[in-house]
């Protein structure tokens, strides 16, 4: 895989002939390395994609992960599900007592029904955009549920999985500190934490 610096002075920005299946691919060829398979699932959380980016990444990122999977014969078995995670919308929630009043709903509170359209409680959304693992709703809220206390630093509960926090934390620390990839002998470490 090749990075390259942006010529400004600002972050570092990937080559445009960068794809995220080059990074899929890199993850799948590690996972390799180690297991001498294939995992039969995977399970990606997607952060960072607005209201309006949502049709151009299943157009683009998932379109992509497929016509290459169909070219390797051997991602074809891996299932995959795709979730993305949305923590800017306008969305809040409150719990109403009778005997305490209005009270932040407690951590780990799902609403895939129905909801109201005033609170104090920020939420964070998730849509599964593509799964053929055919999960149910309870396995991918427990999952993203259980994803949310695994952050390594902190020890109680963080608004999104633990992936998409380190993800953020290491393109932060690309784009802002080191301004090249970093070197491949970190990609086993949290280096970014």
């Amino acid at each position: 895989m090749n990075l390259e610096v942006a010529k400004n002075s600002g972050p570092f920005v990937p080559s445009c002939s960068l794809h995220v299946f080059d990074f899929f691919s890199d993850a799948l060829k590690l996972w390799y390395e180690q297991h001498s398979s294939l995992p039969c699932s995977i399970i990606a959380y997607r952060d960072g994609v607005g209201d309006g980016q949502l049709q151009a990444l299943i157009d683009q990122e998932l379109k992509q992960m497929e016509a290459n999977s169909d070219t390797d014969h051997n991602l074809l078995s891996v299932r995959l599900t795709f979730i993305v995670v949305k923590k800017r919308i306008n969305t809040r929630f409150f719990l109403k007592k009778p005997e305490n009043g209005i009270l932040n709903p407690p951590p780990g509170t799902v609403i895939d029904l129905e909801f109201v359209k005033e609170g104090t409680v920020t939420p964070t959304r998730y849509n599964v955009i593509h799964d053929t693992l055919y999960l149910s709703p309870d396995a991918v809220q427990s999952l993203t549920y259980t994803l949310c206390h695994m952050y390594y630093n902190f020890s109680g509960v963080i608004r999104v999985p633990a992936p998409c926090h380190y993800a953020h934390k290491l393109a932060y620390l690309v784009g802002q500190s080191l301004h090249q990839e970093p070197h491949e002998s970190l990609s086993k470490h949290l280096f970014y934490l």
